[in-house]
């Protein structure tokens, strides 16, 4: 009775080890996907963390500012549009002045960049311009 036993138990372990791995295989597709997913969910509720904005300021003939500004998508899967950008006008203490917020009407492929033009008759004293990417939409 005791080497029936021993034998029943030896058998059962064979079997839990003679797995044939189509289970490891599905759950690792589960997976993947899961993943691929997430990245996209991550990303469309961040679009200020994979947006990136970077720009110069002239003046013009008129008196204008001319903001010249480029965008940079860095995410891996969305496409974003209508950026919205804050700009923030300063004097040469830092002091902020005004801002404004301009809207890019693009859609930027993920990996990819567009470039903006916007003229602005800033407040008396500014000396610099500062680019932020506050909203956008997907």
């Amino acid at each position: 009775m005791k080497h029936l036993f021993i034998g029943m138990v030896a058998c059962s372990f064979l079997f839990v080890a003679c797995n044939n791995g189509h289970d490891y295989d599905i759950k690792s597709n589960e997976q993947y996907e899961k993943g691929k997913v997430s990245v996209e969910e991550i990303e469309k509720k961040n679009p200020v963390r994979f947006l990136k904005v970077t720009g110069t300021d002239k003046k013009n003939f008129l008196g204008q500012t001319v903001i010249k500004g480029n965008l940079f998508n860095n995410a891996k899967m969305v496409h974003f549009k209508d950026v919205e950008i804050r700009l923030s006008f300063y004097s040469k203490t830092g002091t902020l002045l005004e801002e404004d917020l301009e809207t890019v009407y693009e859609t930027i492929n993920p990996g990819g960049s567009t470039t903006f033009k916007s003229k602005y008759f800033v407040p008396k004293g500014t000396d610099s311009v500062g680019l932020k990417v506050i909203a956008a939409k997907y």
